[in-house]
């Protein structure tokens, strides 16, 4: 979980200084800072981090990190139905009960639906709990990892 985010700061700072223009290249230098990582993770941690390609302008795209004021005002708001939201995340596997303070599962689990969360399948939302589905090879930590990145300030 930890090399997890120390990775994803190291893409960051590689997208921030150098002109990037295909994950190979990204994985080439993130081999030299140590990280060995497929061309798979790369692209959930460049998802993770809403890395996008803007154009050059003549030659070509590269990519780029969004900057933390673009985070619309819907998604923010998704965030703190999250933050509001949740008590408690237990897992079995890949399963994993929420719970939620009464009458929230539904926009929390629709939250979770709109933010995109990597490591998650999908949801079936009650009352007061919420199911989800961890997808294949992801772990409760990835999970824990990824709201600690995408949902600043969440309960743990």
């Amino acid at each position: 979980m930890r090399e997890r985010h120390n990775r994803l700061a190291v893409v960051k700072e590689l997208i921030k200084n150098n002109r990037i223009d295909n994950q190979d290249t990204l994985l080439e230098l993130l081999r030299t800072e140590g990280y060995s990582v497929t061309q798979a993770t790369l692209s959930r941690d460049l998802k993770m981090l809403k890395v996008g390609k803007i154009s050059d302008g003549w030659s070509g795209y590269y990519y780029s990190l969004p900057e933390n004021d673009l985070i619309s005002e819907s998604e923010k708001s998704y965030i703190q139905d999250v933050r509001r939201g949740i008590l408690s995340i237990e897992f079995s596997g890949n399963f994993g009960v929420i719970k939620t303070r009464p009458g929230h599962a539904n926009s929390v689990g629709i939250a979770l639906d709109v933010l995109a969360i990597p490591e998650i399948l999908g949801t079936l939302a009650g009352d007061d709990t919420i199911f989800i589905i961890l997808r294949e090879g992801m772990t409760k930590e990835d999970l824990q990892e990824s709201f600690k990145t995408r949902i600043p300030d969440i309960e743990e």
